[in-house]
């Protein structure tokens, strides 16, 4: 039987349970209930929202979406949410899943750190940024009902999270700093990494090799 909280069902096809299976393999235990809350709560957005959207497609979004900051996946020259988006896509195109609906996963997990731009994109790409919104900045805390919430931290507790997830952010970027630039990531290492210096994106044109 299926599981179910704050009256959501989880999906329970074997892509979703190998999917749980890898992040739980792959993310501590802070990562892995906050990618389950991103697809809860994303869910219960759509929900409040009437919004119709592939429960499957969001959960692989949700929980993929922070693979970038674990060991296992983690790169350098690129940003984090990218190495989460590409190995998104590889897993669905692994289990047939290809073309327009793999590439929408891979979007949501490109660009669920880029303000309000996926809002107004496809379900599934809106709801993976929503469900991390509310999450980690609280936006939308208010949409669900306080019942639901603790119905999902209940399910996936959030001990010392917003800490925790700093932390987890700055351990995720610090040694790629210049992947932060024009991202909110840039915030954190400006906060927690010690002679930090953000990119300028003025300076970046005035010191362009064009002439004038």
């Amino acid at each position: 039987m299926s599981e179910t909280i704050a009256g959501v069902r989880i999906p329970d096809s074997a892509l979703a349970k190998e999917a749980t299976e890898l992040v739980r393999e792959a993310a501590p235990p802070l990562l892995f209930d906050h990618s389950r809350r991103v697809f809860l709560f994303g869910a219960l957005r759509g929900a409040e929202q009437r919004l119709d959207f592939d429960p499957e497609l969001l959960y692989v979004g949700a929980m993929f979406h922070d693979l970038g900051l674990t060991g296992s996946f983690a790169r350098t020259d690129r940003r984090f949410e990218i190495d989460g988006a590409e190995e998104a896509r590889r897993f669905l195109h692994a289990h047939g899943i290809t073309g327009e609906p793999a590439d929408r996963v891979w979007t949501a997990i490109a660009l669920h750190t880029t303000p309000e731009v996926p809002l107004h994109m496809a379900s599934e790409i809106a709801l993976v940024t929503q469900g991390v919104e509310l999450d980690v900045l609280g936006i939308g805390y208010h949409a669900v009902s306080d019942e639901q919430r603790a119905a999902v931290t209940a399910a996936h507790p959030r001990p010392d999270f917003k800490n925790r997830i700093l932390a987890a952010f700055t351990a995720g970027t610090r040694d790629r700093p210049a992947t932060t630039f024009g991202n909110v990531k840039a915030d954190v290492l400006a906060h927690f990494v010690p002679g930090f210096e953000r990119g300028d994106f003025v300076e970046v044109i005035l010191g362009s090799d064009w002439s004038e």
